[in-house]
């Protein structure tokens, strides 16, 4: 029995240990999803704004871009995956994964090559544990991005759908992210950045009433999408990145408290098995005694 009782006792001690550890942590999530959060909401009217402008200039000029301009045969795709660099987060990177894989299965039954292109160390040790090519991948940032981490990420990208298929380019570009919709609530999605769909854009405006402005391009349509391409990519990957960090320091929240939770269960549960086994010991001490004095009566009234 004293044996049983000291294992319930350090059991509790490593679980108490423990319960600390997930308190602080989810503590510490919850602070950084708050400030997550608001970058988001900053970052966010810029890139809607500069999505429609980029959309007014494809709908306001006949030229040919990479931005705007589907290329007739599609043989090649780029899927940029967002992961982070920490686990603790229940599926958060899981569901990015899976969702990666399916858009990847997809366009390969399409009959297009695809190129991946991954942030952070989940996906990345995901992919070389199963030994599928990586593009390029980054790490080392996915809890507090930067504008110059997006523009990190998406330099190679722009670089690739400039490029002709033949030497090596993308007809278009995919990015598989997780939408942060409430502290309770984050999906994992996937959106083509290129080229834009300029119907999908422009029906968004009619339905919220607004009406898109008319604009004089200087010195013409082309120059201002070559200006625009680099700054709409590197917006919507920053903002996908400031969703995706806020995300994932939601998840950690959500999974250290009820991890938090279980061990504060389990104490409860070990508390009262190590009651009851302190009890039987004890119990079994007094039967030990009350046996061995009535023993000891017993001899001294046969000797008498």
């Amino acid at each position: 029995m004293g044996a049983q009782l000291r294992v319930y006792k350090r059991r509790i001690r490593s679980v108490t240990a423990t319960k600390k550890i997930t308190k602080a942590m989810e503590m510490i999530a919850a602070s950084r999803v708050v400030k997550a959060q608001r970058k988001v909401a900053a970052s966010t009217p810029y890139a809607t704004e500069l999505t429609r402008a980029v959309t007014a200039v494809g709908t306001g000029s006949n030229t040919k871009h990479p931005l705007t301009t589907q290329a007739e045969t599609v043989t090649r795709s780029a899927v940029l995956l967002l992961t982070s660099d920490r686990g603790l987060a229940g599926a958060f990177n899981s569901n990015s994964i899976k969702a990666a894989e399916q858009l990847t299965e997809r366009l390969e039954r399409e009959g297009k090559q695809v190129d991946i292109y991954i942030v952070g160390r989940r996906g990345v040790a995901h992919y070389n544990f199963r030994e599928r090519k990586i593009a390029e991948s980054w790490t080392g940032f996915t809890d507090e991005p930067t504008y110059a981490d997006a523009k990190k990420v998406a330099a190679p990208l722009i670089e690739a759908i400039e490029k002709d298929t033949a030497d090596g380019g993308v007809d278009e570009l995919h990015i598989v992210y997780t939408e942060f919709v409430s502290m309770m609530t984050q999906q994992a999605l996937d959106a083509r950045l290129l080229p834009l769909s300029l119907e999908e854009v422009a029906e968004e405006a009619p339905s919220k009433g607004e009406l898109l402005p008319l604009y004089d391009f200087e010195p013409s349509a082309e120059d201002v999408l070559d200006a625009l391409l680099p700054r709409y990519v590197e917006s919507r990957i920053y903002n996908a990145l400031l969703q995706s960090a806020a995300s994932k320091h939601a998840a950690t929240r959500r999974a250290m408290k009820s991890a938090t939770d279980n061990a504060g269960e389990l104490i409860e549960t070990l508390t009262r098995l190590a009651n009851q086994a302190r009890q039987a010991e004890i119990t079994q001490e007094i039967s030990e005694i009350v046996g061995g004095a009535s023993a000891l009566a017993d001899a001294t009234a046969g000797s008498d």
